[in-house]
């Protein structure tokens, strides 16, 4: 099943994502349409707040970046399989020199600004079997986890622009609360005027 993709402005995108467990109702399902969403809007990763749901959950596949050719054939393999379900993610550290990369986000549709990450990051989590992970990853991988973990604490790619970049995008990112945003994929927007 496809969900519509929670527009920025709902409060849902706000919420720091509450930890689950083996009993939370029909998480192989849930994983399934998280994908199928995900591809459904051409994303490399999805988080569970994105669809509704405050729970801390997201998925990733980095594979389309294995075509970038700035990139090594080892970084390229990498990201070729980089495909992962992240739940009860808690991130250990984040390392190394901050790079600037354009960032986007299926919650805010036509809006791309750089943001400025730290390469490396170290990640606890339980893959999809509840099987327990410590991961080490750096790069665009790590830029897409650490970007997908930050909507499981709360934060929009938006919050980390200076104060000017914010104050340029006010009126666009309000426009996308209320629908005014075109769109190839089915979203649900909070300020949304309903068709009577």
């Amino acid at each position: 099943m496809i969900y519509p993709i929670i527009a920025y402005g709902d409060p849902v995108l706000r919420v720091i994502g509450k930890e689950i467990n083996k009993d939370y109702p029909k998480l192989d399902t849930l994983i399934e349409d998280m994908f199928e969403t995900m591809y459904a809007s051409s994303g490399i990763g999805l988080a569970a707040p994105q669809i509704g749901l405050p729970i801390r959950l997201f998925i990733v596949d980095a594979s389309p970046f294995e075509d970038d050719e700035d990139l090594t054939e080892e970084e390229r393999a990498f990201l070729k399989e980089f495909k992962r379900v992240f739940i009860n993610a808690k991130m250990v550290e984040e390392t190394g020199d901050e790079w600037v990369f354009n960032e986007g986000c299926l919650s805010i549709p036509d809006v791309r600004e750089d943001v400025f990450r730290k390469d490396t990051i170290t990640i606890e989590y339980l893959d999809e079997n509840f099987k327990k992970k410590t991961e080490t990853i750096n790069g665009i991988a790590a830029r897409i986890v650490q970007h997908e973990y930050d909507h499981i604490e709360g934060i929009l790619f938006t919050d980390k622009l200076s104060a000017l970049k914010k104050r340029l995008l006010k009126s666009k990112l309000a426009n996308i609360s209320k629908g005014k945003v075109k769109v190839d994929y089915r979203m649900k927007f909070p300020l949304a005027k309903k068709k009577r």
